[in-house]
C-alpha cells in the first residue's frame, strides 16, 4: 500500500486539515502518513462517534476521509450524511475495499476511492476536493 509516493508542494495543502476515520489501526496509520506526506494536517478517529466529537470541537477540518464499514452505531455513509447536514462546507471522501456505494448513496459532492489505494490516487482526490 505504501507504493508510489507523490509530494505536492507543501504550500498547496498546508492550511487544510483532513480528519481520517478508520477503525483498522494500521490502515489508519498508513493513510495518515500518506496524507501528511502530501502536505496536509491530519486528525485521526477510530469510529464515527469519535469523528463527530472531533468535528464538534475542531473548527478547521476541511475534509473528512472515512471508511464505509466501521463498528459502532454509525457506518461511514451515515457519518458522511451527518457531516453534510451539520457541516456542509466540509469536503467528503469515502473509501472501502468491500463496498462500492452507488452515486445516489453518497452526499452531494462526495468522492469514492476504492481500497487498496496508493498515495497518488489519494492525493488526486484530496487536491480535487481542496481545489
Amino acid at each position: 500500500m505504501l507504493t508510489s509516493r507523490v509530494k505536492y508542494p507543501h504550500s498547496v495543502a498546508h492550511k487544510f486539515v483532513v480528519l481520517i476515520v478508520e477503525d483498522e489501526f494500521l490502515i489508519r496509520l498508513n493513510a495518515a502518513e500518506m496524507v501528511r506526506e502530501l502536505g496536509y494536517e491530519v486528525i485521526e478517529a477510530a469510529d464515527a462517534e469519535h469523528a463527530i466529537e472531533l468535528l464538534e470541537n475542531t473548527a478547521d477540518i476541511a475534509i473528512v476521509f472515512t471508511d464505509i464499514q466501521m463498528p459502532g452505531s454509525m457506518d461511514g455513509l451515515g457519518l458522511l450524511a451527518t457531516v453534510r447536514d451539520r457541516w456542509p462546507p466540509i469536503a467528503l471522501l469515502v473509501t472501502s475495499g468491500q463496498v462500492e456505494p452507488a452515486v445516489e448513496d453518497l452526499p452531494a459532492g462526495a468522492r469514492f476511492l476504492a481500497k487498496p489505494y496508493v498515495q497518488r490516487q489519494l492525493g488526486q482526490h484530496l487536491h480535487a476536493l481542496t481545489g
